[in-house]
């Protein structure tokens, strides 16, 4: 009897003291349990490479470099006068080839790392594209290869300055323009593309600029007006004939820049994502409005609407909303279509005619006053809904941007042209220029 009475005490003291180890087990468990939440901030680590981003990014590269070879040069080579023709084709091939070797060597690294004096260039760091391994990223694109990046900034780099040859065709040496170009990359874009993008001074006061309108279109069409100033016209403007060789091939050059596009502006978000999309889709809309825009206006004053007026159309709409591309929505890309499509045309066609400067293939009037049009509204249409860095957007953080890119580029511009004179001349012999580049400079004609 006495034993059963202990027995019973001490299963009853066992459980007890069992379900108090059960009881303290919980009860470390519940103190330790959010300790499992300490582990979230590792998901928000640096982002890994993405396979859907690397690929939309690769496929954008190659549309951009389809705009300078063969778009942008069929569109330059269709309105130049048989003689120039291979001339024409040959300065965007060559452009395409000299950029390539020189971004590789220098233009990367002086656009797209930070130095001692990041405010204004980047580093050296990266010469010959040192330190770039096949999983290295830059932070500006920190979900596809590095590589993959340095190859997209490079195709505009590449269209850049072949646009300002628009500017001067049928009358630049090829000597002059090889080391004018060279120079240009170096000393003009490369500084403006850091300013912009890579963390300089433009960029950090706020200056919007999506995909290039400042950096490519208002570089290229302020540098454009720069050479027709200082190479004076061609022999026999304004009384001479000169009329496009071979509008269809201006046609086709202008159809492969539309479809290129994307990869310029849809590709600028550097990613596969919705802002893409709405890169993409305010490309489509500006460029059909301004072509409709420049056609009507054309219709109206001249009475007729050309195939060169609605495909220059098409062009200064797409130069409009780069810029604009990834901050506004599709109403406000249609009325920068507009606005662009009658605001080129009136600069290309009259506004030329009227100042007498010979923009031969409207370097500025398109590029330029296209750039311009579209870098301004953006500050007015930026859509918080489709960026939110549209939230800081200014019409005079605008204006203070396009100013110091016309500025710089102006100055800088007309220094190179005359130091390239110095060294090499700019323009051929008056008997040369009669007979024409393809022939004088590089010994081939069109059949």
């Amino acid at each position: 009897m006495t034993l059963k009475k202990v027995s019973s005490a001490g299963l009853i003291a066992l459980a007890a003291l069992a379900a108090a180890v059960l009881l303290a087990d919980g009860a470390l468990a519940q103190t330790a349990a959010p300790a499992a939440p300490a582990a979230a901030p590792a998901a928000a680590a640096a982002p890994k490479l993405d396979t859907g981003d690397t690929a939309w990014m690769l496929t954008s590269t190659a549309l951009v470099l389809m705009m300078t070879i063969p778009g942008l040069g069929l569109f330059y080579a269709g309105m130049v006068r048989k003689k120039n023709v291979l001339a024409t084709v040959m300065q965007s091939f060559a452009i395409t080839c000299l950029v390539t070797v020189l971004w590789m060597i220098v233009g990367y690294s002086m656009a797209f790392t930070e130095g001692s004096m990041n405010a204004y260039i980047g580093s050296f760091s990266k010469l010959f594209l040192a330190g770039v391994g096949a999983t290295t990223t830059n932070s500006l694109a920190a979900t596809i290869p590095e590589t993959v990046f340095i190859m997209f900034q490079m195709t505009f780099a590449i269209i850049t300055p072949a646009l300002i040859a628009g500017a001067f065709a049928e009358r630049m040496k090829f000597s002059a323009m090889m080391w004018f170009m060279g120079l240009w990359l170096i000393f003009v874009y490369c500084p403006i593309a850091h300013w912009v993008w890579g963390g300089g001074f433009l960029g950090s006061a706020g200056v919007l600029d999506f995909a290039g309108g400042t950096v490519v279109h208002i570089n290229a069409g302020i540098a454009g007006l720069m050479c027709a100033i200082i190479l004076g016209k061609r022999k026999g403007y304004g009384t001479v004939a000169m009329a496009p060789h071979n509008l269809t091939w201006s046609f086709i050059g202008a159809s492969l820049l539309w479809v290129g596009w994307f990869g310029f502006n849809a590709g600028s978000a550097v990613a596969s994502n919705a802002l893409a999309g709405a890169a993409m889709i305010n490309t489509q809309v500006a460029t059909a409005a301004a072509a409709l825009a420049w056609m009507f206006a054309e219709w109206i004053i001249a009475k007729k609407p050309s195939l060169l007026g609605i495909v220059s159309g098409a062009v200064a709409g797409l130069v409009a909303i780069t810029p604009a591309s990834g901050f506004v929505n599709p109403t406000g890309a249609l009325i920068i279509g507009i606005v662009a499509g009658v605001g080129c045309y009136i600069a290309a066609v009259h506004v030329k005619k009227a100042l007498g400067y010979d923009d031969s293939l409207d370097a500025f009037g398109v590029h330029g006053v296209g750039g311009i049009i579209g870098a301004l509204l953006t500050g007015v249409f930026a859509d918080v809904s489709v960026n939110e860095l549209g939230k800081d957007a200014s019409v005079m953080t605008q204006v203070y941007g396009i100013a110091v890119t016309i500025v710089y580029t102006a100055i800088a511009t007309a220094i190179i042209l005359y130091i390239v004179k110095a060294i090499v001349g700019l323009r051929p012999t008056e008997q040369g220029e009669e007979e024409g580049l393809d022939i004088t400079l590089h010994g081939e004609t069109v059949q």
